[in-house]
């Protein structure tokens, strides 16, 4: 592999890695504060982060910091650097100006200064006849825009006019050839030179985002962050954690080069696999562990031991379920990592078989980026049968509770389909569709394989919308669980 093919794909990598950077930056930032105010503090903070899951968290961000360091001599940095300063300055923005009749290079002093380099579209629209300039005595020369009354001047990339603007503008000199005075807006469509620098602040994000979440929880709930900690270590430290991450990440790197014979396609059908591939590993491993942790535990009475101290049955339970959550999260930050550089390297892989010869960086960011909702997706269905599985393990061993739960995927993605079919049709299977959309969790909301093949982004609004419904059918799971744990008898 020459050193341009590998700057290719490694470059989506480098930016990810760069918010990866900046977020442990912030933390550091907040841990040191913290440590100056209270020592105290300073020293849980420590305490978890260098234990359980978070243990295995910061090692996986140790490795991209040191991406991000060994990238730099390399790396676009100044590219993306700019554009991040840049990210508030740029989007669809309109402006109005009044002007006086017979007016000659009228001062004009933009409200949203721009950039011509990173403009998309632009369109000056009046109801007179108008010469815009960007200096001065050169309206009739050589203006930029001439507006023709009641006819909109539009500029586009694809558009024969030249773009006109060149450098920084930030003032423009507006003259009125008419008799009345006029109105001229400004519509400005502008985007960063680099929109791949976005990622940077997505990862920083989710980065502070986990860990202080991760640390809220442990400080609000004390009793139910002990039982998570204890529950996480023990089922982190099992040879099939391990295991399961090696078959992932061996796979991951064996998906890149089965031939899927899809004729330039075979990206998707590697996201497709990879997702699949990390959710079943996640789903079974959470059902392993809720019936080791609650199932056995109940019936070989160390959960009676255990609540013998000052632990309440809920904070036993919510306990659990984070127990069995942690890690089936940092098993997709560890998997969802080699799948997207995984999808990185098969733009370039394939690209000898299609008729773009020579991909760059960013095609392989626009198909790496896409995995990540994805894998949000898959990661909030495992949750939620994490959560039915825990509720079942509260009353029945490992075997009832695979049969159950796998019962229940099936069903959850078939419910649409039964629903839709039944319209007008059989009454019992129209019954039995709508019963199961309203009892079972439909899993197919999870399920975002069209936009996979179809090569579409997952929405925003819609990746929020699936997180309030996982986290509506996982506190219905959790109520169900502490009502069967609750008189259940552990002597």
């Amino acid at each position: 592999m020459d050193t341009s093919t590998l700057q290719l794909w490694i470059t989506p990598l480098w930016i990810v890695a760069a918010g990866v950077t900046l977020g442990v930056a912030v933390l550091a930032l907040l841990w040191g504060l913290a440590a100056l105010v209270s020592r105290k503090a300073g020293a849980w903070i420590t305490s978890w982060v260098t234990d359980g899951p978070l243990a295995w968290v910061s090692a996986v961000a140790g490795v991209w910091v040191t991406l991000f360091l060994i990238g730099l001599p390399v790396m676009p940095v100044r590219e993306v650097a700019s554009s991040m300063a840049r990210i508030g300055s740029v989007g669809e923005r309109t402006e109005t100006v009044p002007l006086e009749p017979r007016t000659e290079d009228e001062v004009y002093a933009l409200q949203n200064p721009f950039v011509a380099a990173e403009v998309k579209r632009y369109e000056f629209q009046s109801d007179q006849d108008l010469r815009v300039a960007v200096e001065k005595g050169v309206a009739y020369d050589s203006p930029v825009v001439l507006v023709q009354g009641d006819e909109p001047y539009v500029w586009t990339p694809a558009s024969k006019r030249a773009r006109g603007f060149e450098g920084a503008v930030d003032t423009l000199y507006i003259t009125n050839e008419s008799d009345l005075p006029a109105e001229l807006t400004i519509s400005l469509t502008t985007e960063l030179r680099t929109p791949e620098a976005r990622d940077v602040l997505w990862a920083a994000g989710a980065v502070i985002t986990f860990y202080l979440s991760y640390l809220l929880i442990a400080s609000l709930l004390r009793g139910t962050g002990i039982v998570a900690l204890a529950t996480a270590k023990e089922a982190m430290g099992q040879p099939l954690y391990l295991l399961l991450l090696i078959v992932g990440a061996v796979a991951m790197v064996a998906f890149v080069y089965i031939p899927y014979n899809t004729f330039g396609e075979d990206v998707k059908m590697l996201k497709d696999s990879g997702r699949s591939l990390i959710m079943v590993f996640g789903i079974v491993f959470a059902l392993w562990t809720a019936s080791v942790s609650v199932a056995d535990e109940i019936e070989g009475k160390t959960a009676l031991t255990l609540l013998s101290k000052p632990i309440s049955r809920r904070q036993f339970i919510l306990g659990k379920f984070l127990g069995i959550v942690w890690p089936v999260v940092v098993m997709f930050v560890i998997l969802g990592g080699f799948l997207m550089a995984a999808v990185s390297y098969k733009v370039v892989y394939d690209s000898r078989e299609s008729s773009n010869p020579t991909p760059n960086w960013q095609e392989c960011n626009t198909e790496m980026i896409r995995t990540v909702p994805v894998l949000t997706l898959a990661l909030m269905e495992t949750i939620v049968l994490a959560s039915i599985s825990l509720a079942i393990s509260t009353r029945l061993p490992m075997l009832p509770n695979l049969i159950i739960v796998g019962t229940i995927y099936v069903l959850g993605h078939l419910t649409p389909l039964v629903a839709q079919s039944s319209v007008g049709k059989n009454e019992f299977v129209s019954f039995f569709g709508r019963l199961s959309a309203v009892v079972l969790p439909v899993l197919d909301h999870f399920n975002v394989e069209a936009a996979t093949v179809g090569a579409r982004s997952v929405p925003l609004d819609y990746l929020l919308w699936a997180g309030v419904y996982c986290l509506l059918f996982v506190t219905i799971a959790m109520l169900v669980a502490l009502t069967l744990f609750e008189d259940r008898d552990l002597a």
